[in-house]
């Protein structure tokens, strides 16, 4: 297949053609005003030299003579030599030449329009004697009465005209040749440089390949932002525009400009790599990965590519829950075991009433729970929650305590949410007990306010928050643990902190002898819809992970 033209070369191709076209009708703008120019000189040349003979009175006097050729011709030869014309012919009315440069032609008649100078009227015109064609000037000579008693015509040749004008273009040829020559030289210079930053590819490769690319910027399903050296976003997708919801004047703004929230604002501004950073986003959880990109050790900017985890960290919670939920059936399924032999044993050995009284109480206990918390939260999902987590608390050892004054009849909040909110704190409140010495306690109220609010107060046994702390306690990443900013950890109280905006609630943390988490929420209206119908999972639905102080 023959290969097509580079981009460059069809630039230089292209731009030679428009330099050659001006310069070629530059030329023959100048050519045709030099041969205007010059005729019109040779006009006025041989107009005014005829009228200046014309009146000579050694003309007139000659003309009186018996042999007027006699005296006009050596007149007429000199005058022509000096004045640069080609013939001067005096004549009579009647055409009859008294003088020619051609000697032999005297006394024939003249070949030419006289009848303007018989008028008495001096003219012009462009006329092929017996010398070739010329431009001439006739002027009628007049008497001392004023009659026309003879006539002269003085002409210049075409041919000497002609010469002319090629003496007068020679310059011009020559600066036309050397504009074009150096007008070649940097176009040919500047197609290079095309080429090299084209890669020698070609328009339709060019286009091609923008078309290619674009179409897989917007489908792929990763966010991908570009921003240059100075800052400013050069190309975001149409995936980065619905995750960060971006307008479409955003590219070429700055990324301060674009109203981005903490913390991809201050990650896109930084331009520092990021891998797998996992961030809360608004109703989001986002995943950034930033690199700076390089050509030749020249700064380009960096690339940042977003992957939506909303979905993946709801189904990474729910499997953290039903994982949570299963070990405490299997530490109660070994403890019911134990209980069973002992009460089987105590049958064997005669201790009814002990064994009855051994195996009932431990039941009355968690019934006891469950009914209450069955009658006092209608929201079955908080319920259960909140029975699980009873359960998993004493599994790790640590006593969980419902208050009697929780009561959540009527709650406009969505079981999502609750579960996100309710669930986040206690498990961040269980491992902060952990982490403290005996005796283990978390504590949780959650009671409504009869008008669609909730308050919801978890309270633990830990060490505390400290007072440095409590203004950063619920950004992206702040934990306790050891591994700090590990995957994972530092997500909870951010994901807290979401439902809070959502609802227009707000967060109050105390610190003494553990950490006290009261949270309001008061839905003044419908939050935005983030899940299907029913409470199904969506993009805001984020079961509570163990991985917060």
């Amino acid at each position: 297949m023959r290969k097509r033209m580079s981009l460059a070369r069809q630039l230089f191709v292209l731009q030679l053609a428009v330099f050659l076209s001006l310069v070629g009708t530059a030329a023959v703008l100048v050519f045709l005003e030099v041969r205007r120019d010059t005729h019109e000189h040779a006009a006025l040349q041989v107009r005014a030299l005829a009228s200046a003979l014309a009146e000579l009175p050694e003309v007139r006097t000659a003309l009186k003579g018996p042999d007027p050729s006699a005296e006009l011709q050596p007149l007429a030869e000199s005058v022509g030599e000096a004045a640069g014309t080609d013939f001067i012919v005096f004549m009579a009315p009647d055409r009859t030449r008294y003088t020619h440069p051609d000697p032999e032609r005297i006394g024939e008649p003249f070949v030419g329009t006289v009848a303007p100078a018989l008028e008495g009227r001096t003219f012009t015109e462009s006329y092929a004697g017996t010398l070739g064609p010329s431009v001439r000037a006739v002027t009628p000579i007049r008497g001392e009465d004023g009659q026309v008693e003879a006539l002269v015509s003085i002409g210049i040749l075409q041919e000497r005209i002609g010469s002319e004008v090629q003496r007068r273009l020679y310059p011009v040829v020559a600066v036309s040749a050397a504009a074009l020559l150096v007008a070649a030289a940097g176009s040919y210079a500047i197609s290079r440089r095309l080429d090299r930053q084209t890669l020698g590819l070609g328009a339709a490769e060019i286009t091609r390949m923008y078309e290619h690319h674009d179409a897989v910027l917007r489908t792929v399903r990763e966010g991908l932002l570009i921003v240059s050296p100075r800052g400013e976003l050069v190309l975001a997708n149409d995936q980065a525009r619905e995750l960060l919801g971006l307008g479409a004047d955003a590219e070429g703004r700055r990324v301060g400009d674009l109203g981005l929230r903490p913390p991809l604002d201050g990650l896109l501004a930084s331009g520092e790599p990021a891998d797998d950073r996992l961030c809360a986003y608004g109703d989001r959880v986002l995943v950034a990965r930033q690199e700076r990109i390089e050509k030749d050790g020249r700064p380009l900017g960096t690339v940042t590519t977003l992957r939506d985890h909303t979905e993946l960290e709801a189904l990474a919670g729910e499997l953290d829950s039903v994982r949570g939920f299963t070990e405490a059936l299997r530490a109660q399924a070994h403890e019911s075991a134990n209980r069973l032999h002992t009460v089987v044993t105590m049958v064997e050995l005669g201790q009814t009433e002990r064994a009855v009284e051994f195996a009932t109480v431990e039941l009355a206990s968690a019934q006891q729970l469950a009914d209450r918390l069955t009658e006092a939260v209608e929201e079955p999902a908080l319920a259960a929650l909140l029975l699980g987590k009873a359960a998993q608390a004493a599994e790790k050892g640590v006593e969980l305590v419902v208050t009697e004054d929780t009561a959540v009849t009527e709650c406009a909040i969505a079981a999502r949410d609750l579960v996100t909110l309710v669930g986040n704190l206690v498990d961040n409140a269980i491992d902060a007990a952990l982490a403290a010495e005996p005796p283990r306690r978390v504590t949780v109220t959650a009671r409504g306010d009869g008008g669609g609010g909730l308050l919801v107060r978890v309270a633990d046994s830990g060490r505390g928050v400290g007072g440095a702390h409590l203004d950063s306690i619920f950004t992206r990443g702040w934990t306790t643990k050891s591994a700090a900013g590990a995957r994972g950890q530092g997500l909870g109280l951010a994901l807290v902190k979401q439902v809070i905006d959502r609802y227009g609630g707000e967060a109050e943390v105390e610190s003494g002898d553990g950490a006290v988490f009261t949270v309001r929420l008061r839905p003044q209206e419908a939050p935005r819809a983030s899940g299907g119908p029913d409470g199904q999972s969506g993009p805001d639905d984020r079961p509570n992970r163990e991985e917060d102080a």
